[in-house]
């Protein structure tokens, strides 16, 4: 496939409104639109389509390694006039294969992107750590993105952050924003970590909590003053907590259990469901908001799981809300059917007879 011919299947598959693009050898690329990966009408991918594919996005990035020895590489690929896409270059059966999710050129916000309204009074926060969860594909990068977005649009702050790649660009507004890469611009998130409590931040964004170093930097950048921002692939708050204290080793998990529970600020764990119109998917979210209750909670290791209760019995406090209180909201907006929302509740016999007492 040609650069130009490359990019004019980019530039279509945006328009179509595809979040990812997915290019291999032997089959058609295929596009995911509305949470559904449809096969394109054109015929199946040679290895030499892919190898080019590979080789222009790589050039774009200017990696400068060896195509031939190459297995796997994240990077980004900027296409004027039509936006971003974060990439996954690998290989599938020997054969070079690539992945491409669709960034907006627009930095989205906490309205268009129908999030709670309590993130605003999340990013207002001066100190201590805020995680966004959920599965690969549901929206965390962009949630970050518009908590980032709102501090600089209103708050005079150094805004730091370390992603793997960039994905958003963020123009300075109210804020100063330093956004470094890993690869280009750092060799790891805990490298970068370490060198980012020298460099003056207000508020740390790390892409993703990925081991043990890297979320014990964390922890010290709460501690000492800082608003840190990060992913976690857990579906909710209990998981969450569980995967952070958890790959600390035994000895050290209740230290780290206390100090998460003096830091942590609040959880949202999302996912992305269809719209009920069929055009387009909406944010659901458990949302916990920390409160003296919660931090109880999650220094015992036994009550940890009693969180989930207070959510449900918490509803509204200070924004705090289940997952499937959310998902009658939005079916009483009118923005997901009951059908979706029983698939994705947690106990979609509560969920109905919740509904059917309003």
């Amino acid at each position: 496939m040609e650069l130009t011919t490359f990019n004019q299947f980019l530039a279509a598959a945006v328009k179509n409104g595809a979040s990812d693009v997915h290019f291999k050898v032997g089959s058609s690329p295929a596009l995911r639109i509305n949470g559904q990966l449809l096969p394109v009408k054109v015929p199946a991918l040679a290895a030499e389509d892919t190898a080019r594919i590979a080789a222009h996005v790589l050039k774009a990035s200017r990696w400068r390694g060896d195509l031939e020895q190459l297995q796997e590489h994240d990077t980004s690929y900027a296409l004027e006039g039509v936006g971003r896409f974060r990439v996954s270059v690998f290989r599938n059966k020997g054969h070079l294969a690539a992945i491409m999710r669709s960034i907006p050129m627009t930095v989205p916000d906490f309205q268009k992107l129908g999030l709670p309204q309590v993130l605003e009074k999340m990013s207002q926060e001066d100190r201590g750590l805020i995680l966004v969860t959920g599965v690969t594909g549901s929206g965390k990068s962009s949630t970050l993105a518009a908590i980032v977005n709102y501090i600089n649009q209103h708050y005079r702050k150094h805004i730091l952050t370390i992603e793997d790649p960039i994905e958003f660009l963020h123009e300075d507004k109210f804020s100063r924003i330093t956004q470094r890469e890993i690869g280009p611009d750092t060799p790891s998130f805990s490298s970068a970590l370490r060198a980012a409590l020298r460099q003056d931040p207000d508020v740390i964004l790390v892409g993703e909590m990925r081991d043990t170093e890297t979320i014990e930097i964390a922890l010290k950048a709460a501690e000492t003053g800082h608003l840190v921002l990060s992913t976690v692939h857990t579906t909710d708050c209990v998981r969450t907590i569980g995967r952070v204290v958890g790959v600390f080793p035994p000895e050290a998990q209740h230290g780290v259990r206390n100090r998460l529970a003096d830091n942590l600020k609040g959880t949202i764990s999302q996912r992305l469901l269809p719209h009920a119109s069929g055009k387009g998917r909406v944010v659901a979210a458990e949302v916990m908001v920390s409160t003296l209750s919660v931090v109880e909670y999650i220094k015992d290791e036994a009550r940890t799981p009693e969180i989930k209760d207070y959510l449900e019995k918490s509803s509204g406090l200070l924004g705090t809300q289940s997952f499937d209180q959310h998902l009658a909201k939005l079916i009483g907006e009118g923005k997901i059917t009951l059908e979706v929302a029983k698939e994705a509740a947690t106990n979609p016999a509560d969920l109905e007879r919740a509904i059917s007492f309003e």
